[in-house]
């Protein structure tokens, strides 16, 4: 990762030239129960729907839409209370009723994805909607998170960000936190991932979005996968899993398990990437997504 001071500097310059959020000219905005929704859309063909992961938005994705688009009909959201879209409800950032509300907007937009393509937390979110999708629509998942933490981190975390979650104070205080840019390179150092000094900004941005931050913490005190994991044998959605073999997020090796344990799910390694694989590799993880569909259609 760059120094803080190198990325100090660089990021002035960025922000000087980075006047909206990328991909800004696609982005619109729906309406639809409970959540006000940020969007964005480009090409053309069969739909490609993008799920984020937790904390994250639909910047993530920036040059993966720009290669897919050359080919398909992308779609990209921010999940409820991530990024710009807008939380109707403070108590339906649980798996289960994110699902649903995310399946309401599809169905609403008249979105029939033929490949969901999903990175941590939002693979798990993908393999919730896709277990009652007609016919084999595959997932395309970056380093999924599909395990729940293990012995006391796995009861203490949600119970720390539910308090948190709970106290407008602790919540600015987070956020005051995030502002300092040496916090967001500590914080994506742990990825495992070395990302542009671009992405390095948008995070900043991003991690200066109370809304966001209180959404994030929102979906970390509500999300629980023990009931998805219960399910892994069951769900016959064809998966192919990227893992970076240096994310320090999710440890491969709960992938290399989660996938064993279901039908009919693939695990690619990939060295020297980590939890950000989709960012450090964009046109790699595009090139899945055809290789996937040219399988499928």
């Amino acid at each position: 990762m760059p120094s803080k001071r190198h990325w100090a500097n660089d990021v002035m310059g960025v922000a000087e030239t980075l006047t909206a959020w990328p991909h800004a000219a696609h982005s619109r905005f729906v309406d639809v129960r409970p959540h006000h929704w940020h969007v964005q859309e480009m090409g053309q063909g069969e739909t490609v729907l993008l799920l984020h992961g937790a904390s994250g938005s639909t910047h993530s994705w920036r040059d993966v839409m720009t290669d897919l688009a050359k080919d398909f009909h992308v779609v990209a959201i921010d999940l409820p209370g991530h990024g710009q879209t807008r939380l109707g409800s403070r108590h339906r950032s649980s798996l289960s009723l994110m699902a649903q509300d995310v399946q309401s907007l599809l169905t609403h937009e008249g979105w029939a994805p033929k490949a969901i393509l999903a990175h941590s937390a939002g693979a798990a979110l993908a393999l919730r909607i896709l277990q009652n999708s007609d016919g084999p629509v595959p997932l395309i998942a970056v380093n999924p998170a599909l395990t729940p933490f293990k012995g006391l981190t796995g009861v203490l975390f949600p119970m720390a960000a539910r308090m948190v979650a709970m106290s407008p104070l602790m919540v600015n205080m987070v956020k005051r936190r995030m502002s300092d840019p040496g916090q967001v390179i500590s914080m994506l150092g742990t990825t495992g991932s070395n990302i542009s000094s671009e992405g390095l900004n948008l995070y900043a941005r991003l991690f200066q979005n109370r809304a966001h931050i209180d959404g994030t913490l929102l979906m970390m005190a509500q999300w629980k996968l023990d009931g998805l994991l219960a399910d892994l044998p069951r769900i016959d959605v064809p998966c192919t899993f990227l893992i970076g073999e240096n994310d320090k997020t999710v440890p491969p090796k709960t992938v290399v398990s989660s996938a064993k344990s279901m039908p009919d799910a693939t695990v690619i390694p990939y060295a020297g990437y980590g939890h950000l694989l989709h960012e450090e590799a964009p046109q790699l993880v595009a090139d899945h997504v055809r290789d996937v569909l040219r399988k499928y259609t």
